[in-house]
C-alpha cells in the first residue's frame, strides 16, 4: 500500500522549481495543502485568468476526492461504506466508482498485489486512521484481519457503480486515490481552458501540453539516485511508491508501511522505491503500489509483461540499481 491520506509527503521530484528570469509572465505557479500533504501547479496562463479562480478550481476538485475517498474523514463516502451494515448496497459517486474500476482491474491483473480491501491489515500493522497500538500484531489479530481482506469478495457492479457491503469490509484506496486526485485536478483545470500545465499532489505529477516556448515539462524521477535522468512529462504522469518515509520498529524488527495483501505481511524485499510513468496518474499510482508489493524480480517481470514504464531502486543490500524496464528507457531516452 502507498502512504495514507494523512501522511502523504512530497518526495523524489523537483516539482517546485523557482521561476527563472527567462520565464514569461504567463507561466504562473500556485500551491497549497491537501490530504495531509501539499499540492503545486505550474501552468501557462495566456488569458491571465484570475489566480483565485484557478486555485478555487483545484481546491474544489481535491475536496471532492477527500469527501468521497479519504478514510481519514469520518463523513466521507468510503468511511460511511466501511461502517455500513451487512448486506447493504451503495451506489458510489462517479469518481469513486472510476477508482474502484481501476483498482479492481490491477488487482485482477496482479493476482491481488493491490487490494482495495486491505484496510484491516494496514490497521493491525500500525498504519492508517484505525492503526492499532502495541506494535507487532499477535497471530490471532492477523488471522482476524486476513479473514476480512480479499478483493475477490467485492460485489462491485461496474455498470451502475454500486458496491455491496457484505459485512466487515474496510476499503483503503491509499495506493491509488492520490493519483486519481491529480487526474481529477487536471480535468478540472482543463474546464477553465488551461491546456499547458504541470500538476502535483504529494509528489505524484501529471504534465499536460508544454511549457511556454514548446519544451516539455521536466521532473527528476528520483533525486536520491545520482544516475536518474530528468523525465519529460509530455501528456504523461509519474508516481512513486516506496518505504523511505513510513516504517515502524519494535523489538528489533523494522517493517514497511507497504503491506502485501496476499500474505498479510509488510514487504521485506530489497526495493526502496518504484517509479512508474503512465498517461493517467491513477494508473501510475496503482502500478507503483503493485510493483512495490511484487518486489524486484516478480515486479520487473510483471512490468515487462504489461509494457509498463518503471524504474526500480533498491536498498544498499540489494542488487545494484536503478533498474529500468524497456518501456521506461523508451520514454525517457527518446
Amino acid at each position: 500500500m502507498g502512504p495514507s491520506f494523512s501522511t502523504w509527503r512530497a518526495g523524489g521530484y523537483a516539482n517546485a522549481a523557482v521561476p527563472r528570469r527567462a520565464d514569461p509572465a504567463t507561466l504562473q505557479q500556485l500551491s497549497g495543502q491537501t490530504m495531509g500533504t501539499t499540492w503545486s501547479l505550474r501552468f501557462d496562463n495566456p488569458r491571465m485568468l484570475a489566480l483565485e479562480r484557478v486555485r478555487e478550481t483545484v481546491e474544489t476538485a481535491l475536496a471532492r476526492v477527500i469527501a468521497q475517498m479519504s478514510h481519514w474523514e469520518p463523513a466521507s463516502d468510503i468511511s460511511r461504506f466501511n461502517r455500513a451494515p451487512p448486506d447493504s448496497r451503495h451506489v458510489l459517486p462517479p469518481e469513486f466508482a472510476d477508482v474502484m474500476r481501476c483498482a479492481l482491474h490491477w488487482a485482477l491483473a496482479s493476482a491481488g498485489a493491490i487490494d482495495p480491501t486491505v484496510g484491516p491489515l494496514v490497521a493491525c500493522w500500525g498504519f492508517g486512521p484505525d492503526a492499532q497500538e502495541g506494535g507487532l500484531p499477535s497471530p490471532e489479530v492477523l488471522v482476524e484481519a486476513r479473514a476480512r481482506v480479499g478483493w475477490e469478495r467485492l460485489a462491485f457492479d461496474a455498470v451502475d457503480g454500486s458496491l455491496l457491503q457484505q459485512g466487515g469490509l474496510a476499503l483503503d484506496l491509499s495506493g491509488i486515490a492520490k493519483g486519481f486526485a491529480v487526474d481529477h485536478g487536471v480535468e478540472a483545470l482543463r474546464t477553465l481552458g488551461l491546456a499547458d500545465l504541470l500538476f502535483e499532489v504529494g509528489g505524484e505529477l501529471r504534465g499536460v501540453g508544454r511549457r511556454p516556448g514548446g519544451q516539455p515539462w521536466q521532473v527528476q524521477a528520483d533525486s536520491e539516485l545520482a544516475t536518474a535522468r530528468p523525465v519529460a512529462l509530455a501528456d504523461m504522469a509519474i508516481a512513486t511508491s516506496g518505504d523511505r518515509w513510513h516504517r515502524r520498529e519494535q523489538g528489533g524488527r523494522r517493517w514497511s508501511h507497504t503491506i502485501d495483501p496476499r500474505n498479510g505481511e509488510p514487504i521485506t524485499h530489497s526495493l526502496a522505491s518504484v517509479t512508474v510513468l503512465h498517461p493517467r496518474c491513477m494508473d501510475a499510482d496503482a502500478l507503483a503500489t503493485v510493483l512495490t508489493v511484487l518486489g524486484p524480480d516478480e515486479g520487473l517481470a510483471f512490468a515487462e509483461r504489461h509494457d509498463i514504464a518503471a524504474l526500480f531502486a533498491s536498498h544498499g543490500e540489494g542488487p545494484p540499481g536503478p533498474c529500468a524496464t524497456r518501456a521506461w528507457l523508451a520514454q525517457t531516452q527518446a
